[in-house]
């Protein structure tokens, strides 16, 4: 499949929340519903720390067949996030809030999260990617992270990490591994839920 790497735009917007949803159809972001996740992908479009990419096919329309999104500053990323656009995830989560109040403290935890840092050096945080179903199998999640990692590089970062489940995951998994991704340290959710750190350093 012929691709290309571009910058992510607010016009690919909505094509973005449709491939999380599909690649991330059970998890909590998920739940708190389209409106929830073009709020929290439209903050890395504007924040200068943020790197959005898209990958797109070879047609005339440039079709999005993934993403990747992430931060050079996860600490004050999410900081700003929240100042400057509290009151647009507030109305947005009110229909998952409805659903379900006790979310509320987890709610708050995935509006200031920072990936958990690890400590020492100033790593940049890759805080999503995932690519159409048609495209999982075509290298697209591999040319994504690559060009994210460039990015990283080329800003000054002093490397990158990640987190994701350490359980039920083998895929996800092996996909960073091969990519030259470490596993720095396992943590566990408040909800019970195992992660993997994930480490990549340039020095």
């Amino acid at each position: 499949m012929n691709s290309e790497i571009a910058t992510f735009r607010e016009g690919r917007l909505n094509e973005v929340v449709e491939i999380h949803l599909s690649a991330f159809a059970n998890y909590f972001l998920s739940f708190l519903g389209p409106a929830f996740l073009r709020e929290f992908y439209r903050s890395f479009l504007s924040d200068p720390w943020a790197i959005a990419l898209l990958a797109t096919d070879g047609g005339p329309e440039k079709r999005t067949l993934g993403f990747v999104v992430g931060t050079l500053e996860p600490a004050g990323f999410f900081r700003r996030l929240l100042i400057r656009r509290w009151w647009a995830f507030g109305f947005a989560s009110i229909r998952a809030l409805c659903l379900r109040p006790r979310i509320a403290p987890r709610l708050l935890r995935a509006l200031v999260y920072r990936g958990e840092v690890p400590p020492g050096l100033s790593r940049a945080l890759l805080s999503s990617i995932a690519v159409t179903p048609e495209a999982q199998h075509d290298g697209i999640g591999r040319m994504l992270l690559a060009a994210w990692v460039d990015k990283v590089k080329s800003r000054g970062s002093q490397g990158c990490y990640l987190t994701t489940d350490a359980e039920d995951n083998d895929a996800v998994n092996r996909f960073y591994q091969r990519a030259g991704w470490k596993v720095e340290s396992i943590l566990i959710t408040p909800e019970g839920r195992k992660l993997n750190r994930y480490i990549m350093d340039f020095s």
